[in-house]
């Protein structure tokens, strides 16, 4: 099959350093060739990967300081795919909805996953615009706030499977991982980890519109003795961070899309202490792979229970459950469908054309 692989230019695909989406498209789009798909990657000129790679910039849009208008590059980035969609079978789009007025007009198969939040209210009339155009979850949960969208199926994320490998001997503090933000709730983990009587290492990117609450309201409680911030981290260092911690702490305060850091954990055998929001049910097994709660004194109960979890069983499940394999065959199964209504679609537009009707 001949597949397009449409990625944001804010980071590169894989990041150097935080990305979840771009993360996401790389194991995506390196699964994909090696089961022998034709792949086209458009993506930062900074990318690395095993597929055909079309360079829309010079590099990643947040690592670059000569970028101030991100959305220019995303424009030259439509055009690139539009003027060569015809090369391909499948358009696969990871760029929310920004492309849905040129795509709606095409005559190719495609299909975007929307990796974000979409509770916001500005975003009811987009989609209730685009109504046909078929999109893919990343979890149950996060369809609520757009039920009359044209949901073709839900597609855990995955990893490779050899990215992580389990660690049944792991050191004895507790990890957060992810972004410095207040729906993300690091002063959460900071508070669990002090009431628990553990060390917490904090691996956290922080960006621009968040340093004002960094410095106003989490760098203050970085002076506990027990507190380690890390900064933000690449892949080779996600093994020993995560691999050697109790266990992950996961302790959102909105409507997570997936999570990605959960299962990361996962691989390493290491489970998850996570708040009860968005994907999280659907991704930690309870019991198995971690423990579920819905209050600070829940989750450092949580701490002391997640010591009866065997770090093999949570990697098994991961196994079965989060490898990019099987995200790349549910994807390909989403690809086919969608390839056989255009078929469908096409040979009923032939049939009435014949009769010298106008399809709309």
């Amino acid at each position: 099959m001949r597949i397009a692989q449409v990625a944001p230019l804010y980071e590169s695909v894989p990041p150097k350093l935080y990305g979840g989406t771009e993360r996401v498209v790389s194991y995506l789009t390196e699964e994909l060739v090696q089961q022998g798909h034709d792949v086209t990657l458009f993506a930062s000129g900074d990318s690395i990967t095993r597929a055909k790679l079309v360079k829309v910039c010079p590099r990643a849009l947040r690592l670059d300081p000569d970028c101030q208008d991100s959305l220019a590059h995303h424009i030259v980035l439509m055009e690139e795919v539009f003027r060569r969609a015809f090369e391909f079978d499948i358009v696969h789009f990871h760029i929310d909805y920004l492309h849905f007025p040129i795509s709606s007009r095409y005559g190719v198969g495609y299909l975007t996953t929307l990796h974000g939040r979409l509770d916001l209210p500005d975003l009811q009339p987009v989609y209730a615009k685009f109504t046909d155009t078929p999109v893919v979850s990343i979890s149950d949960s996060q369809r609520a706030p757009l039920a009359l969208v044209n949901w073709q199926a839900t597609v855990y994320h995955g990893l490779p499977e050899k990215l992580l490998r389990l660690e049944e001997h792991p050191d004895n503090y507790l990890a957060f991982l992810g972004r410095i933000s207040p729906e993300k709730r690091v002063d959460r983990a900071i508070e669990i980890a002090i009431r628990s009587g553990m060390r917490l290492k904090i691996a956290a990117k922080i960006d621009r519109v968040d340093r004002t609450y960094f410095e106003s309201t989490i760098r203050p409680l970085l002076n506990h003795p027990s507190v380690e911030f890390v900064g933000e981290i690449n892949d080779e260092q996600k093994q020993d961070f995560l691999g050697n911690a109790f266990a992950l702490i996961f302790p959102i305060d909105w409507p997570e899309p997936f999570g990605l850091a959960m299962i990361e954990a996962m691989a390493c055998g290491t489970p998850v202490i996570a708040f009860r929001q968005g994907s999280t049910p659907e991704v930690v097994d309870e019991g198995v792979t971690g423990m579920l709660v819905d209050h600070v004194e829940a989750a450092v109960s949580a701490v002391k229970q997640v010591r009866h979890i065997a770090r093999r069983e949570c990697r098994a499940r991961f196994e079965k459950r989060f490898t990019a394999r099987r995200m790349a065959l549910d994807y390909v199964k989403v690809y086919n469908s969608i390839l056989r209504d255009s078929e469908v679609r096409e040979s009923v537009e032939r049939t009435v054309e014949s009769r010298g009707v106008e399809v709309v």
